[in-house]
């Protein structure tokens, strides 16, 4: 008997998917399908867990910029 499992299509930069493929070999839990260079098709019941576990490694693997652009500069002319 066929089984559907509903999903979502999740489009990124190559190196985002790549994140989110490394995430997936740990338990197979997250990726239906792998269709292109920048798309995926991600289980909906798992795409806001997936979402926490990107951001958490994202927070590990990319400095953190502090947003300057409330600061005080001075426009010389």
């Amino acid at each position: 008997m066929v089984r559907a499992i509903k999903g979502t299509l999740v489009e990124c930069d190559p190196s985002i998917k790549s994140i989110i493929i490394n995430i997936d070999k740990e338990k197979n839990d997250y990726i239906i399908e792998d269709l292109d260079d920048s798309h995926l098709l991600i289980k909906d019941v798992m795409v806001n867990q997936l979402k926490a576990k990107l951001e958490e490694r994202l927070k590990e693997t990319v400095p953190f910029v502090e947003d300057d652009s409330g600061s005080e500069r001075e426009n010389k002319k």
